[in-house]
């Protein structure tokens, strides 16, 4: 588990479980989603849907609205926000280092 108050920890360990990428994308594709249509669509239970609901809910990636008896399930996009621009920062550090890593590998060659 991430440590509290990190965010990008909690969006990564979140997304980090396959079925939970498959039931962040039905949401955020098709959304607003019960636990139950989800379940008919995934090899597992509603129950674990529900609980992978939880997960990516913690983690500020869904929302649920009380419709009747129903919880109907959004994605919620500004989770992945901060998980987002950590990744561009990382990509654009390694971008960097290659590039100054290619430079150098120009300037040593004969010629």
């Amino acid at each position: 588990m991430p440590a509290p108050g990190d965010p990008v920890g909690a969006v990564l360990g979140a997304l980090a479980d396959p079925t939970r990428r498959a039931v962040f994308e039905a949401v955020s594709r098709r959304g607003p989603l019960t636990a139950t249509t989800l379940a008919t669509e995934l090899p597992v239970t509603r129950q674990a849907v529900a609980k992978h609901l939880e997960r990516l809910a913690d983690a500020g990636l869904v929302r649920g609205e009380r419709v009747g008896r129903e919880t109907r399930w959004s994605a919620t996009p500004a989770g992945l926000r901060d998980t987002e621009r950590w990744l561009r920062d990382v990509g654009a550090a390694w971008d960097d280092r290659l590039e100054r890593l290619g430079e150098r590998a120009r300037q040593r060659r004969p010629g």
